[in-house]
């Protein structure tokens, strides 16, 4: 899955339903440890427990936009797109969400788990991945209960979808789910 073949492929579709091409990504910025201008994360831990949450509050369409995208773009699209161009998930399609959308879904979840604030915000290079699986979590797990901390792992599906929308609607870039 080549970049540039999916923006080719995204702004034709964007053309088609009417809207402006999407050409104003922003460049890649040198990696600064805590400036939140590089989103990278490692998907470890199982996803049993947030498929069951996001079946337990949300509606399929939500479910389908909140799991299914490999492409997140910064701006409000009214349906997920789908592209014909095989991702690191489909032989067949990429889905490409807006990231107003999957911020909202994910925020939902957020509060249904009561998502604790100390859970890292301005997430760089693997730190949503460290905080969970190196102690940190298990710390103010063992410090502060609730929801959020009877399992873990569906957190950090929790914190990594919503943290990567949010990184996507502040820095205005695409984020690619490989």
């Amino acid at each position: 899955m080549g970049g540039g073949e999916i923006a080719a492929a995204l702004n034709h579709e964007l053309r088609q339903q009417g809207l402006p091409p999407y050409e104003s990504v922003p460049e890649e910025m040198d990696f600064v440890r805590g400036s939140g201008q590089a989103f990278e994360e490692k998907l470890i831990p199982s996803m049993d427990g947030f498929g069951t949450l996001c079946q337990t509050h949300l509606s399929r369409g939500e479910v389908e936009t909140v799991c299914g995208w490999t492409v997140l773009v910064p701006f409000s699209l009214d349906e997920e797109i789908w592209l014909p161009i095989d991702s690191s998930y489909s032989e067949s399609s990429t889905m490409v969400a807006g990231a107003p959308q999957v911020l909202a879904i994910a925020e939902r979840l957020a509060t249904a788990i009561d998502l604790p604030a100390e859970t890292p915000q301005m997430c760089d290079n693997l730190d949503l991945t460290m905080w969970f699986m190196n102690g940190a979590a298990k710390e103010l797990a063992a410090a502060q209960p609730g929801p959020w901390s009877d399992d873990l792992d569906t957190a950090f599906y929790v914190a990594l979808f919503l943290r990567a929308a949010q990184h996507s609607v502040r820095r205005g870039c695409p984020i690619v789910y490989a």
